[in-house]
């Protein structure tokens, strides 16, 4: 019997599957608990029309993102902190800090977004990347100054 996943079930398949499986499964397991529906016509003609509106929304998040991405890369991100001799920090820049300055030009990036390795420890321009979405990552120059 052919069914459309509602939900992931392991070890038989993922939401929005169509996959077959046998009948006492499906009617005494799948059915009863709403892990699963029988492919009849209709249910693959929602579940195609479905598919269809995640592709465009997902395409659409996908230009907001390199739209988002543009304007990020545009910004000079300022950072004043303490340092010493021979341009060492007192300290260290953290992505918290990044994200701080950002959230005050009006760009709101989540910390964790921030793709920094190790904590900036010296004056001067960084090129920090800053995921926005899967598919897109953009560059941001941090220039740290001394206080």
């Amino acid at each position: 019997m052919k069914v459309i996943f509602n939900q992931d079930v392991k070890g038989k398949g993922k939401k929005g599957e169509v996959k077959n499986v046998s009948e006492g499964y499906a009617r005494n397991y799948l059915f009863p608990n709403n892990l699963a529906v029988e492919a009849t016509k209709g249910n693959l003609k929602n579940l195609e029309a479905k598919q269809e509106s995640e592709n465009k929304k997902a395409q659409q998040q996908l230009e907001e993102a390199k739209e988002y991405k543009e304007k990020l890369e545009k910004t000079k991100v300022e950072i004043k902190a303490k340092a010493g001799d021979g341009g060492r920090l007192f300290g260290a820049v953290s992505t918290k800090q990044i994200a701080e300055t950002l959230k005050s030009m009006n760009l709101k990036v989540d910390k964790r977004k921030i793709e920094l390795d190790n904590p900036i420890r010296t004056l001067g321009v960084t090129k920090v990347p800053i995921k926005i979405h899967p598919q897109v990552t953009a560059t941001v120059d941090v220039h740290v100054k001394e206080e």
